[in-house]
C-alpha cells in the first residue's frame, strides 16, 4: 500500500530497527505513514529475519546488513543508497550497545574494553554514519539520533551508557555546526523510559518507569508513538529551523528537581 502524506517523495535510511517494540520502529512507522521512502539496515544474519518483514511491510527498496562500526559496511550501504535513491532527505541513527556487566555495580569498575565498546558503538558510530551520509544529504536534510537523560545526569544501572550518551549529545552539537552550512540539521531525541526489548538490559527498569510516571509533570510515561512522531518532526520540514537540539520527549521528567509530593515527605523542623 502506498501512503500519501507530507513526507511523500522524501527518502532516507534508518539504522537500528530490530523489532516492532522499539523507538526506531516507531519513527519508521510515523515516517512511512506520511509517505516516506525508507531504507533499512540490520546487524548480522540473526537480525535479518526480524528486519526483513518490517522492511517489506514498508515497501523498502533497500535492505542491507550493516555493522555501523565497520567502515566497509557503511561504504557499501551508502554506495547502494546513492545507486537506488540518488540523494537522501533523512538519516536516523538508533544504534547503541554496552556489555550488561558494565551497566551494573560501581561505575568505576567499568573495564577499558567495555568503555571503548560502549562509546564506539553508541557514540562514534553516529560520527561515522554522518560522514558517509554527508555527500548524499540534500539541503534541508536531517540526521536524527537517540539519547536518554542518563547522558546528562546519573541514572542507576546506566553507568557507561550514560557516558556514551553524553558523548553522543556533544557529537550532535559539533556535527550540527559542521553540517549547518550545507543546510543539513543534526538533532537528538532524549526519550523517557519505555518498555522496549533494549530496555530489558537495564536492571530495575520497572523502578525507572514508576519514578518517571510519578514525578513527570504529565504524571505518566511517554509512548512509543509519541517518540515516533517526534522523529517524524525532526526528519521533516516541520523542524526546518531546529538543529543542535537535544529534544526531551519524557512527559517533562527532565525539567523537575523536586515535586510537591517529594516536598511533603521532607521533615519540618520545629520552631
Amino acid at each position: 500500500m502506498v501512503h500519501q502524506g507530507f513526507m511523500t517523495g522524501k527518502k532516507g535510511i534508518i539504522f537500528g530497527v530490530s523489532n516492532k517494540r522499539g523507538i526506531a520502529y516507531a519513527i519508521a512507522q510515523a515516517l512511512f505513514d506520511q509517505g516516506a521512502d525508507i531504507a533499512f539496515t540490520y546487524a548480522g544474519e540473526i537480525m535479518k529475519d526480524r528486519v526483513g518483514p518490517i522492511a517489506a511491510e514498508m515497501n523498502a527498496k533497500l535492505v542491507m546488513p550493516c555493522d555501523a562500526t565497520n567502515e566497509a559496511d557503511l561504504t557499501a550501504v551508502f554506495a547502494e543508497c546513492k545507486r537506488v535513491y540518488g540523494e537522501l532527505d533523512f538519516v536516523v541513527h538508533a544504534v547503541a550497545f554496552a556489555n550488561r556487566d558494565d551497566l551494573t555495580g560501581d561505575f568505576s569498575n567499568v573495564s577499558r574494553e567495555g568503555w571503548d565498546l560502549a562509546l564506539g558503538v553508541s557514540a562514534y558510530s553516529l560520527v561515522a554514519v554522518a560522514r558517509h551520509a554527508k555527500p548524499l544529504l540534500k539541503p534541508g536534510g536531517s540526521i536524527v539520533t537517540l539519547s536518554y537523560l542518563g547522558g546528562e545526569r546519573s541514572v542507576p544501572h546506566y553507568n557507561v551508557m550514560g557516558v556514551a550518551k553524553a558523548a553522543l549529545e556533544a557529537s550532535v552539537k559539533y556535527l550540527a555546526a559542521e553540517f549547518g552550512p550545507l543546510g543539513v540539521r543534526v538533532n537528538a531525541i532524549s526519550a523517557g523510559p519505555i518498555k522496549t526489548l533494549a530496555a530489558k538490559g537495564i536492571d530495575s527498569f520497572e523502578v525507572l518507569l514508576k519514578i518517571n510516571q510519578v514525578r513527570a509533570p504529565l504524571r505518566r510515561n511517554v509512548t512509543l508513538e509519541e517518540v515516533g512522531r517526534s522523529g517524524l518532526y525532526f526528519c521533516s520540514d516541520l523542524s526546518s529551523g531546529v538543529t543542535g537540539e537535544i529534544h526531551h520527549v519524557d512527559c517533562g521528567f527532565h525539567s523537575v528537581a523536586i515535586t510537591k509530593e517529594d516536598a511533603l515527605v521532607i521533615p519540618k523542623k520545629d520552631g
